[in-house]
């Protein structure tokens, strides 16, 4: 059982630093509560200024609702234009992010204080942990969990040894947070852990984590 345990650890860890989690430039995707234009080139009678409802969705004029959330802007131009085409002739669609949330990352489990924290610039997993207040005794640092959304349903779950990225051999290794991440600290060794869970299911997927992993 420790094998199985050591080797799922082992590509956890892998499959952090392979798949996006130590980007340093990640494009924005829209969220609840920010604020966008559209804009037609030729149909400006169509043109909108809407907020990303919190269910993830916006309603604009000629093609209704669509769901916008965990979208990039070039990618909510496609999904626009690919809506507006059932109905306009070859559109051209602007999307343009007028106002956004705040970045912020969320800490939680064994460190002195869990909670939502303001993002401002580069910041990284180990920095992340010491604006949580640091590890408590209690925490286990070699299985600090980082949940981070790759698309607008699911979150990629990732398991990281904190301690070894706080050695002088593993620092540059340090994994960038980005907003909206959320890190958490386990009390006890972990049993079993998927590396995806959807959004939908989970709420907000702070639950699921707890449910899982026992906190």
């Amino acid at each position: 059982m420790k094998m199985i345990l050591a080797l799922f650890l082992s590509s956890a860890y892998l499959l952090a630093q392979s798949s996006g989690f130590s980007e340093r430039d990640a494009r924005y995707r829209l969220q609840a509560e920010d604020k966008i234009e559209v804009q037609y080139r030729y149909t400006p009678e169509y043109n909108a200024a809407v907020s990303v409802q919190p269910d993830g969705f916006v309603s604009l004029p000629l093609i209704g609702a669509v769901k916008l959330s965990g979208l990039t802007t070039d990618e909510a131009t496609s999904a626009i234009r690919g809506k507006a085409s059932d109905k306009l002739n070859d559109p051209e669609v602007l999307v343009l992010l007028k106002e956004y949330v705040k970045p912020y990352f969320v800490i939680a489990g064994e460190v002195g204080h869990p909670g939502r924290i303001d993002l401002h610039g580069d910041v990284s997993l180990v920095e992340a942990i010491a604006l949580g207040g640091g590890f408590k005794d209690s925490s286990h640092r070699k299985q600090v969990i980082l949940l981070r959304k790759s698309s607008a349903e699911q979150a990629q779950v990732s398991v990281i040894d904190v301690r070894k990225l706080m050695s002088p051999g593993g620092i540059k290794e340090d994994i960038t947070v980005h907003s909206g991440d959320m890190v958490v600290v386990p009390r006890n060794t972990l049993s079993k852990i998927e590396p995806f869970i959807r959004l939908t299911q989970s709420g907000l997927y702070g639950a699921a984590v707890f449910a899982a992993f026992g906190l």
